[in-house]
Parts: C-alpha cells; sequence; structure tokens
C-alpha cells in the first residue's frame, strides 16, 4: 500500500478515528447493503472495456476488487488507513490485482493520463474543494477516459438514512446537525450544483442519471448498524451507559418499518454521474 500523508482536516481525523474503524467492523453488514452498486459499477467497467480503473474513496476495498475483476487491475485511493489496511488484505486474500494509496484524491500527485476510468461508490461527496479535486482526477485520467461515480441524492429521498438521529434528537440536543452542501453523505444531492462543480473542473459530456436500488442487510445485524454508524455511531461512545441505553431504546423502534421477517429493507436513491475527460 502506497502512502503520502492525507491532508490533516476533520475528514482525515473522522475516517481514520471512529468512523473509519467503524466501517471496517462492520464491513460485512456494509458489502451486502450496497451489493447492488457495487454490481452496477462493475458492469459499466466491463462495457467500457476499461483496464486500468482508479476507485475514489474505495474504503474497504469491495468497489476496488470488483472493478479489478472486470479490468484486469485497479487503483483504490482512500484517507483512511484502517479502511485500506482491510481492503488490502481483502484483495490479497482473493488474489485480485489492486492496489491502494493512503492519500486524499484532492491533492494527490497522480501520474497524469494513467487512468481509462475513475469510478466511486460513495466516495466523492467529502471533499472540502470539489472543483479542485475533480479537476486533479481529471489530469490522472487519458485522454478517452470517463468518470462513472455513484452518490447520494437527498436526505427526503433516502429517509432510512437519517431514521436514527431524527430518532435520537430529542435525547441528543449535541448532535450535530447535517449542512446542505457541506461535505458529507448528501453534499451531491443538488443536481445542478454537482453538474456546475465538474464543469467547473473541466469536465464535458456530463449527466446525472437517478437510480432507486431496494438495498437489504440482516435484521440481526441492525443493533450494529443503529449503534456503530452515521452521526449517531459517533456520538454514542461518548455517552454514560444509561444515557446510551436510553438512546438506544428510543431510536431501535423507529427502524421497525423497515423490518420484513428477518430482513430489513431499505429504498435507496441515488445519482449515477457521468462525464468524460
Amino acid at each position: 500500500m502506497d502512502a503520502t500523508r492525507p491532508t490533516d482536516d476533520s475528514q482525515t481525523a473522522l475516517w481514520n478515528g471512529t468512523a473509519g474503524n467503524a466501517w471496517v467492523d462492520a464491513q460485512a453488514i456494509l458489502d451486502q447493503l450496497f451489493q447492488p452498486f457495487e454490481d452496477l459499477l462493475a458492469q459499466t467497467t466491463a462495457e467500457l472495456q476499461a483496464h486500468a480503473v482508479l476507485d475514489v474513496g474505495c474504503g474497504t476495498g469491495g468497489t476496488t476488487v470488483a472493478v479489478a475483476r472486470a479490468a484486469g487491475h485497479a487503483t483504490g485511493i482512500d484517507i483512511s488507513a484502517p479502511m485500506l489496511s482491510a481492503a488490502q488484505a481483502r484483495a490479497t486474500a482473493q488474489q485480485v490485482p489492486a492496489q491502494f494509496i493512503l492519500a486524499d484524491a484532492q491533492t494527490h500527485a497522480f501520474a497524469p493520463a494513467s487512468f481509462d476510468l475513475i469510478v466511486s461508490r460513495f466516495g466523492v461527496m467529502f471533499f472540502d474543494d470539489p472543483v479542485r479535486a475533480f479537476a486533479n482526477l481529471r489530469q490522472a485520467l487519458r485522454p478517452s477516459g470517463a468518470l462513472r461515480v455513484i452518490a447520494w441524492r437527498s436526505a427526503a429521498e433516502n429517509p432510512f438514512m437519517t431514521t436514527a438521529e431524527q430518532a435520537a434528537a430529542p435525547l441528543l440536543p449535541e448532535l450535530p446537525q447535517r449542512q446542505p452542501n457541506a461535505p458529507g453523505q448528501f453534499a451531491f444531492a443538488n443536481a445542478a450544483r454537482v453538474e456546475q462543480i465538474l464543469k467547473d473542473s473541466g469536465w464535458h459530456g456530463i449527466s446525472l442519471q437517478p437510480i432507486d436500488v431496494t438495498c437489504t442487510f440482516a435484521k440481526k445485524d441492525l443493533l450494529t448498524y443503529i449503534t456503530r454508524l452515521g452521526p449517531l455511531g459517533r456520538i454514542l461512545p461518548d455517552l454514560d451507559e444509561t444515557r446510551r441505553k436510553a438512546v438506544i431504546d428510543a431510536v431501535r423502534p423507529a427502524f421497525e418499518p423497515y423490518v420484513h421477517g428477518e430482513t430489513v429493507r431499505l429504498d435507496v436513491a441515488c445519482w449515477m454521474i457521468g462525464a468524460e475527460g
């Protein structure tokens, strides 16, 4: 695994601390939950006949491995050391031709024109300067290359993703509020904003196609999901046991509408963002 010093900011601290470790621990749950998007990007890689793919914000490497199988080789980049360690272990165990870079894709000095496809599954919404980031990614692309990334649409269209914090809010006034357009899960909800970011960073042939997918994971994993992931997962470890239990007891029933037998089922609303370099 190659490493350069990531940008020293709040996102780096977050994903090298509580959030990054939680994603590693919950890797199997998240792999199952987001499998449809991994499959879609692998299919896209095959259709475009890409041979050198960059996976931005690759996390624990599920998508990197999938597109590497389709392309013959892939490179994943992320700012999270614990997540990249898990990604490298995955690729090694599965004997897949993938390599990983510990760095910020916004500023990393990629070799010019080294990839023919750039992909991401929920990894491009966290840049503090997205125009700079996508300009940097574009120079890493070969002249005939393409961008295909998946990002969340709005919180209103993805109610499952904010259920925990909404249910916990009366008990946790200190829970941070999500800020529109700020780096984070729903930063790319506004299609016009995304199109302008890509135009300003030099991309053309820009398209945003809505994707609506039903995703699932096992009911037995719901409590882990609630207590380890998202804004609530980051604040629960700092609470005393009594308060923590009160919050969990308030939040868990809010997810009942999503439980169907032994399966948790949710409708996910995203963009497939495409562009040419």
